[in-house]
């Protein structure tokens, strides 16, 4: 009876194998490999077997509270997946933070701000660890559309409790007071309303648009946006391919592209005080973009000498090493070695850049403009100034003008002519981000019309809430060059391909820009050279956080260059249609205006808008 259960097995046995056709395969990987003869036989067999095994699934996330590059509390989700019957962690991502409070907010409102920041990450860990583990078992982490559908699905419901939560406090807050209202105290509202600071309000409101309330980000909004990007780099890691190219792939619909062009880099040099003794108000940024000719590498290189030359130029006089050196030389050499690192050494912001104050626009222009000077550079042709005017930050809505230094206040019209003269004056300037708030849309208007041939007029506090962006196909941005996307809170790595095609379709530039908190993650690189972006916004070139993603960008450049498919940049200007007419856009195909900053191996002339015509004329072309 047992031989005859064993022999009952072993029938059972061969029928299994059979079924799923072992004898067959391995009769063919021996064939196979023994031509060969590999040093490592069975490492051989593993390799040619697990080309049958099931696809790896997602078993396990897993959400933690860590610290971002400058101590703020953040999130990291970690995959892991069912890999050939074991559970295997597969990688990790961790979500920049991002802040709306101004540098020279109020130290409540900072506090109140860090509260809801923590509490936030909690909830996301919260999230990660619960609803979404469950939700997204067993699926493949290749399948990102899914993944995301299923995501923002989460997202939306979550968005529709909280309201529902608001709506019943309201109410209860509504009942409450009715039951203790008093005649005198609903005396007071009337009286003032009609004293005079509400006049004043009133009177500003005419002058300018009000500001646009500020979007409520969802408490654990972060696990949305964590997920979405550790699932794109699990796919990645899956598929054995880079994360830019797995990303290019999921925007080409699996078409693998033939070129990639690398996102040129915005790098900071300056970071403008806004608060005392400095006047300056206006400049946020002062960057660098290195010309298309250079390489990445080249690019960075003559961006770090211009930053040593600026750290020279920045040190204090009674600093400055000359005199110490006189000073040793009357027997305190000694000390030399112990002495503190200059001034300039020690004033690094948060974005990875020098900290320097003004007293005037052109200061920190003529600055650079030294500083290359000095080192045999010539700005306009050896490099190209950006600047971050972040003008939402300065708006007086008392006075409806714009504080542009201090005790300084131009209006919204003013600002336009103010720009024309600077570019006019410093026609090295290339970029200008945030030149005006998003809500004077009319005078974005007029600026693009004078200026849009002659550099970028970019939006990124319009920009900054991906989700109020894309309306039924179009972009809800005031008329610009371009925008830069941050990928923060609730977005999916789908959001961003969906929404840059469409910047793509419009002749809109992207650039991918670092939040404040920025993390050590670099995924960020990867996702700009995957989207195609034009330009990409990381900071100075110290702090560690930050020369990460640099240090990661040129790697994904020699790894181009080696397997030959790098693309070389190219910059090109947009013409914009006269301010009369809306704010859509088809291009004709014109010269550029600035033929320096086109590398002289390209003869293709740059985009140039008109105003609407009926269709692309036949001869045009698409870049």
């Amino acid at each position: 009876q047992q031989q005859r259960r064993l022999q009952g097995l072993r029938q059972e046995a061969a029928e299994y194998y059979r079924d799923h056709r072992v004898p067959q395969r391995m009769e063919e990987a021996l064939n196979a490999l023994f031509p060969q003869r590999p040093a490592d036989l069975y490492g051989e067999l593993a390799n040619y077997f697990s080309k049958f095994s099931k696809a790896p699934v997602i078993c396990k996330l897993v959400g933690r509270k860590v610290l971002d590059g400058v101590g703020q509390p953040t999130l990291e989700v970690e995959i892991h997946c069912t890999v050939k019957n074991y559970e295997k962690r597969i990688c990790s991502t961790v979500m920049s933070s991002h802040s709306q409070i101004p540098e020279n907010a109020l130290p409540e409102t900072t506090e109140a701000d860090e509260k809801e920041r923590s509490d936030s990450v909690n909830t996301a860990v919260e999230w990660v660890n619960e609803s979404l583990n469950t939700m997204l078992r067993d699926l493949k982490p290749t399948d990102q559309c899914t993944v995301d559908k299923m995501l923002g699905e989460y997202f939306t419901k979550k968005v529709e409790e909280k309201k529902e939560i608001q709506k019943q406090e309201e109410e209860a807050e509504a009942t409450l007071a009715l039951t203790s209202c008093t005649p005198s105290a609903t005396a007071l509202p009337g009286k003032k309303k009609a004293a005079n600071p509400g006049k004043k309000v009133a009177v500003a409101e005419r002058t300018i648009p009000p500001a646009e309330p500020v979007e409520s980000v969802l408490c654990g909004s972060l696990a949305i946006g964590g997920t979405s990007l550790a699932i794109a780099k699990a796919g990645a890691t899956i598929s054995r391919i880079p994360l830019y190219l797995h990303v290019a792939l999921l925007k080409c619909n699996q078409d693998s592209p033939k070129e990639i062009t690398l996102p040129l880099p915005m790098v900071t040099l300056l970071n403008c005080e806004k608060i005392s003794p400095s006047k300056l108000k206006l400049v946020k940024e002062v960057m660098l973009i290195p010309p298309v000719q250079l390489s990445l590498k080249q690019g960075i290189e003559r961006v770090l000498d211009i930053q040593k030359e600026m750290m020279r130029l920045l040190e204090p006089p009674g600093k400055a090493p000359s005199p110490q050196v006189a000073d040793s030389k009357k027997g305190r050499a000694h000390n030399t070695g112990k002495k503190a690192p200059p001034q300039a050494l020690k004033r690094i912001s948060h974005l990875g850049c020098l900290i320097t104050g003004c007293d005037n626009l052109e200061q920190p222009l003529l600055l650079m403009q030294t500083a290359c000077n000095n080192i045999g550079l010539e700005l306009g042709t050896d490099m190209h100034l950006a600047i971050n005017c972040a003008a939402h930050e300065l708006m007086d809505y008392v006075k409806g003008k714009y504080e542009i230094l201090t005790g300084t206040f131009k209006r919204p019209d003013e600002m336009v002519d103010m720009y024309v003269e600077l570019i006019n004056k410093f026609p090295f300037i290339i970029a200008l981000i945030d030149p005006l708030r998003k809500e004077d849309r009319q005078q974005w208007n007029h600026i693009c019309c004078a200026l849009g041939s002659k550099c970028y007029l970019i939006a990124e506090d319009a920009a900054t809430y991906i989700s109020k962006l894309k309306i039924d196909q179009n972009i809800n941005i005031p008329t610009c060059s371009g925008v830069v996307l941050k990928y923060i809170n609730q977005t999916r790595v789908s959001d961003l391909i969906e929404l840059t095609g469409l910047l793509d379709g419009q002749r809109h530039i992207t650039i991918l820009g670092s939040p404040d908190g920025e993390s050590s993650d670099d995924s960020l690189v990867d996702l700009a050279v995957g989207l195609g972006a034009r330009f990409i916004k990381l900071g100075g070139l110290s702090r560690g956080e930050r020369v990460t993603k640099y240090n990661r960008l040129l790697a994904i450049e020699e790894e181009l260059a080696k397997n030959r498919t790098l693309r070389e940049a190219n910059l090109e200007f947009i013409a914009f249609a006269e301010e009369s007419q809306p704010e859509k856009q088809l291009y004709d195909v014109l010269p550029p205006p600035k033929q320096d900053l086109l590398p002289p191996q390209l003869s293709q002339p740059a985009l140039q808008v008109h105003s609407l015509p009926a269709q692309l004329p036949e001869n045009s072309t698409r870049t």
